[in-house]
């Protein structure tokens, strides 16, 4: 009876739970509970959240890669090898233990085989210095990957963060930025928290391409952090997606108190004119407009910039209504099932449970902070100027790229001061202008700092 027990316990996954896996559970939880209770961007966070299950349960199938060539994870030196050639490997057995050349610990990661198969090869010696990307070994088998890790191409080959702006750009409406073109420096104004972040990520420690991945948080826009921290530093990429989502999610709570510290009552009584009708052809010139000049200036951004502009020409244009409807829908909604449980998978409990973490997810709400006071601090500033059309501050918060949460947070903002007064369509204008600041920002980070 006794060894039938224990027999079927090694049939089963109960003894591979590791205590950073049931910390994890708890992560998940709290963020079923903004997802779920306070419906804080559900379709985002539920997700990400089922996706961080997933990765952190002993699964098969499901998450373990393809055989062939393991990578180095990080720049280093190979301290000890655990196998070798001709062993059989199975997934989470120990092939090395690493050095990193950053580190100042005296704790060495260890390198798991993430795949079964038969290692057919070694690539470098003990004491060898490798490079980020550095092939290591070779494992061979028949078998193929799990499923996740297919999906998560669709992150790693930059595919899912474009299709997003393709949807993006066929559900926004793009009249009140083209209506004032003025609510194009709120929106470039909302990207004073990715610059300023940028430089506190630095003095934290992170090297440049760190340090641009997290301060994209501020522009408060997952596909685009995603895309930039893909490029730029993939190892933090769980920390600083799940940090951008979570606060998108969040815009509700943190953006009001800073919108009303920065603006008096009367400037949240004011009451904007009525934006003046856009042609269509207006519209349709700026989608090809946008596109020629951000990909000029930042061919880095091409992908993301070149999905945005076609969505909203498919949009705008009137003869597309399937395409424009699948862009919408169908495309759009499988994309955010495919991008939220790909980025949760990366959540794993040796990813996730680190410092750096911490770091992150501080940084992303200064970013965030410093973001929607740059385009409150902005509104003011230009009605200073403007005398008989002047800005209401509100609306400036929403320069941030939360598309269309911000925007609702600045008409709710300013409907509480005056009941009557409609400021959605006005906080569009910069909705729509940090969408686009922030991609151009980040290609500008990509093109500079990609080769470092």
């Amino acid at each position: 009876m006794y060894d039938n027990l224990v027999n079927f316990l090694h049939l089963t996954a109960f003894t591979l739970v590791t205590w950073k896996m049931l910390v994890m559970w708890v992560v998940v939880l709290v963020l079923f509970y903004l997802a779920v209770f306070k419906e804080f961007e559900p379709l985002l966070l539920v997700p990400i959240a089922f996706g961080a299950l997933i990765a952190n349960l002993p699964t098969q199938g499901v998450v373990n890669q393809a055989p062939g060539p393991v990578l180095a994870p990080f720049d280093g030196t190979v301290v000890a090898w655990h196998v070798r050639v001709g062993d059989e490997v199975t997934e989470g057995m120990k092939l090395a233990t690493l050095a990193p050349s950053r580190s100042n610990s005296r704790d060495h990661p260890v390198l798991v085989a993430t795949s079964h198969g038969k290692l057919i090869a070694i690539s470098v010696t003990e004491g060898a210095s490798v490079l980020e990307g550095q092939t290591l070994l070779q494992i061979f088998s028949n078998e193929p990957g799990g499923l996740y890790y297919y999906l998560s191409k669709g992150i790693q080959w930059e595919l899912f963060p474009p299709l997003i702006f393709l949807g993006v750009g066929a559900l926004t409406d793009f009249g009140p930025l083209i209506a004032r073109p003025i609510t194009l420096l709120l929106g470039g104004a909302a990207q004073l928290g990715v610059a300023m972040t940028f430089l506190g990520a630095a003095l934290l420690g992170f090297n440049h391409g760190e340090a641009a991945s997290i301060g994209i948080i501020g522009g408060a826009d997952g596909p685009t952090a995603i895309f930039t921290a893909n490029k730029l530093a993939p190892h933090l990429l769980s920390a600083i997606a799940v940090a951008a989502y979570s606060y998108m999610s969040l815009v509700p709570l943190i953006q009001p108190p800073i919108m009303r510290l920065l603006t008096t009552r009367k400037e949240r009584l004011i009451r904007m004119k009525s934006l003046r009708p856009v042609s269509k052809l207006e519209r349709l010139l700026f989608a090809v407009v946008v596109a020629i000049v951000c990909i000029l200036l930042v061919p880095a951004a091409s992908a993301l910039i070149a999905m945005l502009m076609l969505g909203n020409f498919l949009r705008e244009c009137g003869v597309t209504d399937r395409l424009v409807k699948a862009s919408q829908n169908e495309i759009i909604n499988v994309i955010t099932i495919f991008l939220g449980t790909s980025v949760g998978m990366t959540m794993t409990g040796d990813a996730f449970l680190r410092a750096e973490t911490l770091k992150i997810i501080g940084l992303g709400v200064v970013a965030f902070g410093i973001s929607t006071a740059g385009g409150v601090l902005m509104a003011k500033f230009l009605n200073l100027f403007l005398r008989n059309d002047r800005i209401n501050p509100l609306i400036g918060s929403a320069g941030v790229s939360a598309v269309p949460m911000a925007a609702r947070v600045s008409h709710v903002e300013g409907q509480k001061a005056d009941s009557g007064n409609y400021l959605l369509m006005h906080a569009m204008g910069p909705n729509v202008a940090g969408v686009i600041g922030t991609a151009v920002i980040a290609g500008y980070y990509i093109a500079t700092l990609g080769g470092h």
